[in-house]
């Protein structure tokens, strides 16, 4: 025999089993390499790449062929969903050689079929233990591996099939309950997918593509071939050589999968309502990948809560009749993929009650641990499974298929082994591990007669919708302008209005008649913005909430009439009007802009809106980096006592401003400080100088600040260089970080205001 296990069974003398070994290894066909051997499973290796695993059991009246190709729905790419799925489909079609594969197997009195999942697509044949038909299934097997037709014709009468699968799946409540699970746990990898495809992906397949698929995966380097039962070990090897070693070893290299799911950060949870007659609960995890350490005491777990009757999910519903049915799975897949329970409740039961316990259930290890009695009751059952499939070969294939797809058919052993050694510490840890709220995604099913479900919408042919389209007439054209310095002066136009605002005037020809503006009010003095922080920044936050004459509302709805874009920001040292509009709507938009600056109604409700969104804004800087650092840095470089309008406060102090600044503080330091005085004013664009000059003039002319203006020095503080470390670091999303930025810079904004006063 040429198997080493078989070898060392039959030989007790080192001496000879040297070689007995010896003479095994001679007596391998050419270009076969001996692998590992376990209990009774022997690994070869083909020249090509191809894996051959033999289990020889002649107390068999049957063999089991199993062919494994690292290939499913996790292979995938953008608009191939169900590519892996199709293949299984038209692997039975036939070779140029094998016509029809089904009626072969048919006439020989075969049990067949092929199965895909995530990581995994296998096809296996049982039938009686017969070298005729072994003989023909390995030839079988090498053909479609290497020349299976996929082609349009085969595809197309497959449809109709792959349809039915659809649709079976689409009427069967727990099936998609199961989908819409996956698909709301998974953000990225492709475990959140059905392996059976979008209808889209399958039903427009591009059979080029599919073709490209087969020959890229359907190769022997990614195949597993599984010969078990009562055969010739001998024989069998040399035949799968003479068969498959001729595929040559393609030259291709495969896709790096590199995708990986990020850590669930918080609870999610999906509601499907459809035509069905039961309400169904999903509770889902995240857990491991198949062979970490951790997944059996995962699965371990899952016995613990399903098994009937003792299982704590069957006795917090089932007994307490809050749900009819209850059960669970791990599944051991190459990545870190999933266990989900799940809860059936008759039509009178209330999903409420029955998620509540179950959630409660299973997330109440830490208080009431798992008991050694527990995991015995588990791993009684799964090694019983496990030697059930041991003894019964095409229960094998499908397991070995399951490990082989998880990174190496030993990992069935190996996980026997962990079996045996589980313990109640090892299922508790995990369980703190990884039931818990933030790793959580609930799903239910509520069966509805007539659910209201929104409309299917279709593609639209743009092309021919736009066929015959002409659009209005083209927009006025600008002006070729010359952005020169030189030009740039010789067509502005400076005055200064009675009460001292400076105004700079650049007419010009612009595209649409745009017209862009920019206003500032300096205000104040060192002495007199002493401890009125953070009332300027208030007072300027609040001038577009509302006005005497004008809600916020109604604001918003004039600039829209208007065509206009205007915002307004400022600290205590000075505030901002900037904006555009178009030719025919500067002289309102002026008129809106007076009115938001000289005429605030500061609304008590908006103003307790705004400090919530400023404080809620602030609190939110207490553990971003970029915040932390920022305000770091302006309070190193910063000499000032708190109560200087240039002094950088801590986030605390911040906070504690804020929340003691008043309403009538605001309107006080808007009376005291807000005039055009000392104002700047400049417009550029499509404008009508001579109109808008006189405006202005009657809009700001006669507005004068209370308090006089002086420019608050900013001198250049000479601090030597240091380093500390401020900013926690922590994982966001890129979001988050572009609002947190921002927040975190308005410090460095405001000095830099201060600085330009």
């Amino acid at each position: 025999m040429i198997r080493a296990l078989n070898c060392l069974a039959r030989v007790v003398a080192p001496v000879v089993f040297f070689v007995t070994t010896c003479v095994a290894a001679a007596a391998l066909p050419d270009g076969v390499k001996l692998g590992p051997s376990v209990e009774g499973i022997s690994e070869y290796a083909l020249a090509n790449g191809l894996k051959v695993l033999l289990f020889p059991d002649a107390s068999q009246p049957k063999t089991t062929v199993n062919i494994t190709y690292l290939v499913g729905s996790r292979h995938e790419n953008y608009g191939e969903s169900g590519m892996a799925h199709l293949l299984e489909h038209l692997m039975f079609k036939g070779t140029p050689t094998s016509p029809s594969i089904i009626d072969a197997m048919s006439k020989r009195g075969f049990q067949y079929n092929g199965t895909t999942w995530y990581d995994r697509t296998n096809y296996f044949e049982t039938f009686n233990a017969s070298e005729k038909d072994l003989e023909w299934t390995l030839a079988m097997e090498a053909d479609r591996m290497a020349h299976s037709r996929i082609a349009r014709a085969d595809l197309d009468s497959e449809m109709t099939v792959v349809r039915n699968e659809m649709e079976r799946g689409e009427n069967n409540p727990f099936q998609m309950m199961l989908q819409r699970l996956g698909s709301a746990s998974f953000d990225w990898h492709n475990y959140g997918k059905s392996t059976i495809g979008a209808r889209s992906d399958v039903e427009n397949v591009d059979i080029a593509r599919l073709q490209a698929f087969y020959r890229s995966y359907y190769q022997p380097d990614n195949a597993v071939l599984i010969v078990a039962g009562r055969f010739d070990p001998d024989k069998t090897l040399a035949e799968i050589a003479h068969d498959f070693g001729p595929i040559p070893k393609p030259s291709r290299v495969l896709p790096r999968l590199y995708t990986e799911e990020p850590v669930q950060d918080g609870e999610r949870s999906i509601t499907l309502r459809r035509v069905g007659d039961t309400q169904l609960i999903g509770i889902g995890y995240h857990i491991v990948p198949g062979a970490h350490p951790d997944f059996v005491p995962l699965q371990a777990l899952v016995n613990v809560m399903t098994i009937a009757p003792a299982g704590r999910l069957y006795k917090a519903l089932v007994d307490s009749r809050k749900a009819t049915n209850v059960g669970g799975v791990a599944r051991a897949l190459h990545d870190p993929g999933f266990m989900v329970f799940y809860a059936q409740l008759a039509p009178s039961d209330s999903v409420d009650a029955a998620r509540a316990a179950m959630i409660a259930t299973l997330e109440d290890v830490r208080t009431h641990p798992v008991s050694d009695e527990e995991v015995d009751r588990a791993r009684t059952r799964a090694l019983k499974n496990i030697d059930d499939a041991l003894a019964n070969p095409t229960a094998l294939g499908v397991s070995l298929s399951e490990s082989i797809a998880a990174g190496d058919w030993r990992l069935f052993f190996l996980q026997r082994d962990r079996w045996r050694k589980v313990t109640a510490a090892d299922v508790n840890r995990v369980a703190n591990e990884y039931l818990k709220r933030a790793n959580r995604t609930v799903a239910l099913f509520i069966p509805e007669a007539k659910p209201d479900r929104a409309p299917e919408v279709r593609p639209v042919d743009v092309v021919d919708m736009l066929r015959d389209y002409q659009g209005d007439p083209p927009l006025a054209a600008g002006e070729d302008f010359d952005p020169t310095h030189a030009n740039l002066e010789a067509r502005t136009e400076r005055f200064v209005l009675p009460n001292g605002m400076k105004i700079a005037f650049l007419p010009k020809k612009t595209r649409g008649e745009k017209v862009r503006f920019a206003l500032q009010l300096h205000q104040g003095d060192e002495k007199s913005l002493s401890g009125r922080a953070p009332q300027g920044e208030l007072a300027a936050a609040m001038l577009m909430r509302g006005t005497s004459k004008h809600s916020r509302q109604q604001i918003e709805d004039m600039l829209d009439r208007l065509h206009a874009r205007v915002s307004v920001n400022g600290a205590e040292t000075r505030v901002v009007a900037s904006g555009e509009t178009d030719r025919s709507d500067i002289a309102e938009t002026m008129k809106l802009v007076a009115e938001v600056l000289r005429e605030p109604a500061f609304p008590a409700n908006e103003f307790e809106i705004l400090k919530r969104e400023q404080i809620a804004s602030l609190e939110s800087e207490r553990q971003t980096p970029e915040a932390v650092t920022a305000r770091a840095l302006g309070r190193y470089r910063n000499p000032y006592p708190p109560a200087d309008v240039r002094y950088v406060p801590t986030l605390d102090e911040e906070l504690q401003r804020i929340a003691i600044t008043t309403i009538d503080d605001v309107k006080a330091f808007h009376r005291q400080f807000y005039g055009a005085s000392h104002a700047d004013l400049a417009i550029v664009g499509d404008f009508d100088p001579l109109a808008l000059r006189t405006l202005l003039d009657q809009l700001f002319g006669d507005w004068i600040a209370a308090i006089p203006f002086a420019r608050v020095p900013e001198p250049l503080i000479d601090k030597p260089a240091t380093s500390a470390t401020r900013a926690p670091t922590i994982r966001r999303s890129s979001s988050r970080i572009t609002f947190l930025e921002r927040r975190a810079h308005r410090a460095f904004g405001r000095a830099c205001a201060k600085k330009r006063d």
